[in-house]
């Protein structure tokens, strides 16, 4: 087994190396403001009818789909960033995960503005706007408790010996490699589905879905790392905001914002009462 765990960390390593390097993040921000300015143009040739009647066909009209497009982009960026936090801290992977969650929903809001004709009117869209303004205060009361949230992380010193520390973050990035496995999948599932014609998948909420069993999987690993009632309990409360955060994603609109930030509010209680177990400990 620690063999494994060693090609593991072998494998991994290089990778996520290669991922936070400067270099590839220029060129990650490079290549998202590319397909914006791009996107941005090619509609804009649609609008004005420049572009071949069968390309016109599929193309959008309406500016504001390029804003969606490179927001989805950004956010696929983001899940990859959250895969390589996971082996790192298991808080700091829910965090990250509440992140991409408020950025769905600023998402969401722009999405909204496609239902909009050019030039914008209010008449006759006050749904629109309202699910913006839903959309708009769920992102920002779960960026101000994610605040609050960063706030109750603390360094453990209790972790085991290196032997035991070794094997537990090997582990960790196992399932970190079984997820960007996964992720290149329904990627590259939806990709072939929208040349092909298929109906796609929801991407954002299988992904979410697979978080779960992810997490569950990283509960059941760590209890041999760290088998005490409390390291349990908050692992377990972790997964259980990480499927609070899944059914947002696909529940009706303003509801999806209440369990959005329900999810955030249960977070931040459990890592508070977490942190303050281990003061009580210690005084």
């Amino acid at each position: 087994m620690s063999l494994i765990i060693e090609k593991v960390h072998h494998l991994y390593d290089p990778l996520h190396c290669l991922w936070e390097n400067k270099k590839t993040q220029r060129t990650v921000t490079a290549l998202l403001i590319g397909v914006f300015v791009s996107s941005l143009l090619i509609i804009e040739l649609n609008r004005i009818n420049l572009l071949p009647q069968s390309l016109g066909q599929v193309i959008p009209t309406n500016p504001f789909y390029a804003v969606y497009l490179a927001f989805s982009l950004l956010l696929l960026t983001e899940l990859i960033s959250l895969i390589f936090i996971l082996p790192c801290s298991i808080s700091k992977a829910v965090g990250k995960q509440f992140e991409i969650l408020a950025l769905i929903f600023l998402r969401n809001a722009f999405k909204e503005l496609i239902h909009f004709s050019e030039p914008i009117k209010l008449a006759g869209q006050m749904d629109a706007v309202l699910r913006i303004g839903a959309y708009g205060l769920g992102a920002l009361i779960i960026f101000v408790l994610l605040s609050f949230y960063y706030k109750q992380q603390f360094k453990r010193y209790d972790t085991g010996s290196g032997a035991a520390l070794f094997m537990f973050v090997g582990a960790k990035k196992l399932v970190a490699l079984i997820l960007l496995f996964l992720f290149m999948v329904l990627a590259v599932y939806n990709v072939s589905s929208l040349v092909g014609g298929h109906e796609k998948i929801e991407f954002f909420a299988e992904f979410y879905t697979i978080l779960v069993f992810s997490d569950v999987l990283i509960v059941l690993i760590s209890h041999s790392f760290f088998p005490h009632f409390k390291d349990i309990f908050r692992n377990s409360g972790f997964a259980i905001s990480t499927l609070l955060m899944r059914l947002s994603l696909t529940a009706p609109a303003y509801f999806n914002v209440l369990i959005g930030v329900s999810a955030a509010i249960f977070a931040l209680f459990l890592a508070m009462a977490y942190k303050r177990s281990f003061v009580e400990k210690n005084v």
